[in-house]
């Protein structure tokens, strides 16, 4: 297969992608992008809808001949078709059942609030020209005007803190990956929570069986891969407007 990926530094979204992409053995034409400057906005990169709409916000686009495509878990999952490595969705479909609902819950409950805390610690300089999503296009302007809902931030972290939790309750019976074997789901929650160490450190305190967990995932020889090339000494603490927070809670 041969591609063109458009990815910021190794955190968030585009970590989920590159270790992904690693892990599968994909050789991609990979084009590093500074999402924080608004580089996905620009002329050079495709915008079909599916680009400019995207739910993720500021995350990495894959082009594949004249398509082009985004959302990192569904990228994941495109990888995972396309690569010849070990799979990294299970086979049995509950158990990719149960994969792609720990998924959902990061992508609409902890990513948010990762990018939200992430964005009030480190506010993006402008906001770019070029945004087609008006919500997108709103965040960004939120987070270059440092309007901090305090009430927003306080949920925020608390939904980190139940991220954690939740961590340590599916590894508690010693199990070494989210879902028994290796899959996205520990890639894509590793993506959102590496960078809140920092921010909301009183979430790790007492969480030895995530430290061990993040332990092994950092020695992956695909994870020290994807995060050896940041540009940056701090990948994680690389932020960019990410997906909306709900407004269900």
């Amino acid at each position: 297969m041969t591609g063109i990926l458009y990815h910021g530094q190794p955190n968030g979204p585009s970590f989920t992608v590159l270790a992904a992409a690693l892990e599968k053995g994909v050789d991609l034409d990979r084009r590093p992008i500074d999402l924080v400057a608004g580089d996905r906005h620009a002329a050079a990169l495709p915008h079909p809808i599916e680009v400019d709409q995207s739910i993720e916000g500021e995350g990495p686009v894959l082009i594949v001949g004249d398509v082009a495509m985004t959302d990192s878990i569904f990228l994941a999952c495109y990888l995972d078709e396309v690569g010849t490595g070990p799979a990294i969705r299970p086979v049995d479909p509950y158990a990719r059942w149960q994969m792609m609902a720990w998924c959902r819950y990061v992508i609409e409950r902890v990513a948010p609030a990762a990018a939200a805390l992430g964005n009030a610690a480190t506010p993006p300089p402008s906001v770019p020209a070029g945004i087609a999503s008006a919500d997108l296009a709103a965040r960004w302007t939120q987070a270059v005007d440092h309007k901090v809902d305090e009430a927003q931030l306080a949920d925020s972290r608390a939904k980190i803190v139940q991220a954690v939790e939740k961590l340590e309750t599916q590894l508690a019976d010693g199990r070494d990956w989210l879902m028994g074997d290796f899959s996205i789901a520990d890639l894509e929650t590793h993506a959102w929570l590496a960078g809140m160490r920092a921010i909301v450190p009183d979430a790790f305190t007492a969480a030895p069986l995530t430290d061990a967990w993040e332990a092994r995932l950092r020695a992956r020889p695909a994870v020290v891969k994807a995060l050896g090339l940041a540009t940056v000494p701090e990948p994680e603490a690389i932020w960019a407007p990410g997906p909306e927070i709900n407004r269900w809670g």
